[in-house]
């Protein structure tokens, strides 16, 4: 008899931070129709005809910006974390791996990984704490259709979501009491979505995100004992002329700003590895609009990457979707 397997899987990111490689990124990652909802010749178009011709020269710039010594920020950060997780397991009863939606390490070479480690039973686990089509739905099916090219057949089970976990909510909880002072706001960034996103979600019977979102916020309110008045969300990562997600991260960091609100601090609990998205976008970018308006102190909360906590609660979460998984 083989032995358990994992595969974790994050969104993915370019292998370099030059022009070409987010090009070739953002190509695979845009055509996905989970991505951006619209026809397949419409898609094209605009990604083909109009993103692929701009973005990856405003895109590759800010990358460089977070570059690390060991390669990109969300690939080191999450390889960090399944290393943590590994020492967790005997590696004769279960073995961790993981894949990015798009880009490297692929899904493919984690699941063939596994294959040749005997593993007889696999369990698909998306590392976002809240359900979306455009991150959860795309990553398990891509791992399914590449089970099935394998022609690999082994006994497969997927994690719940996990927005509102204590193995995820506890770590998170944690990361976030030391930077709070008497005078901070705290604002919840998600990573935002096309309104599209939500209505065809809805209309499936799929779990909603914007709830996930909301759950997770209170949850961790709750246990930090703040008042409403002390925290706001928004949705940030905006693309292309459609309506999104409301109010933006951007525009709600500028009126704190000119609020003069003493001490800001930035949570982003729809990632679990730091990546352009926390590094760049809320640490660099949003901070500079703060200051710019006049706020005052600005910090960013860490995503949890391989926080001790927060491994300890990956643990949980492994060993609770072998027992009770979703499907």
């Amino acid at each position: 008899m083989g032995c358990k397997g994992v595969i974790l899987l994050n969104v993915g990111t370019p292998d370099q931070p030059t022009i070409e490689s987010v090009k070739h990124y953002l190509r695979e990652f845009l055509l996905d129709p989970n991505v951006i909802d619209a026809p397949y010749v419409i898609r094209h178009i605009l990604v083909r005809g109009l993103i692929l011709r701009f973005r990856p020269r405003k895109i590759a710039p800010r990358y460089e910006e977070i570059w690390m010594k060991e390669g990109s920020p969300l690939r080191v950060y999450t390889e960090r974390m399944v290393n943590a997780i590994k020492s967790e397991f005997d590696s004769n009863e279960i073995i961790v791996e993981y894949g990015m939606r798009y880009g490297n390490p692929s899904i493919r070479s984690a699941l063939e990984r596994l294959k040749n480690s005997g593993v007889d039973e696999i369990l698909i686990a998306p590392l976002f704490p809240q359900y979306a089509q455009a991150t959860t739905e795309t990553s398990v099916s891509a791992t399914k259709f590449q089970l099935k090219q394998m022609g690999w057949k082994p006994m497969v089970k997927e994690w719940g979501d996990f927005y509102n976990h204590e193995a995820f909510i506890e770590p998170l909880v944690e990361s976030i009491k030391p930077m709070i002072k008497k005078n901070s706001h705290l604002l919840f960034s998600f990573h935002g979505l096309p309104l599209s996103h939500i209505r065809r979600v809805k209309k499936l019977g799929k779990p909603n995100y914007v709830e996930h979102c909301e759950a997770t916020v209170s949850s961790v309110v709750e246990k930090l004992n703040i008042e409403k008045s002390q925290w706001s969300i928004s949705y940030q990562s905006r693309l292309g002329p459609v309506r999104w997600l409301t109010p933006s991260t951007d525009s709600v960091v500028k009126k704190m700003g000119k609020d003069g609100i003493e001490h800001l601090v930035i949570i982003s609990p729809a990632f679990v590895a730091d990546g352009l998205e926390t590094l760049e976008e809320l640490n660099i970018e949003a901070r500079e609009i703060f200051t710019e308006n006049g706020g005052g102190d600005f910090t960013l909360v860490n995503c949890l990457n391989d926080n001790k906590k927060w491994i300890q609660g990956l643990k949980n979460l492994i060993v609770e979707g072998f027992e009770n998984p979703r499907n």
